[in-house]
């Protein structure tokens, strides 16, 4: 689950924002950015939910939540 979502990233965004933890259909994700926690939470994280998804292969990830590293 956590890698799909690195996968669907891509090296250069995974480093900014990695997954920690996955439950119940939920990823957390931990971003050590503003402008990247911008980005995603606003922008593209939909898109890279859906990517991570088709990776695995079925709907597993129903919702990401995006959390400032701190």
């Amino acid at each position: 689950m956590l890698r799909a979502w690195s996968e669907a990233l891509g090296g250069a965004l995974a480093r900014h924002a990695r997954a920690v933890r996955f439950e119940r259909g939920e990823l957390f994700v931990e971003i050590d950015s503003a402008p990247h926690m911008h980005e995603l939470s606003n922008y593209t994280g939909e898109q890279y939910r859906a990517l991570a998804n088709t990776l695995l292969g079925s709907e597993q990830i129903r919702q990401v939540h995006f959390q400032l590293k701190r």
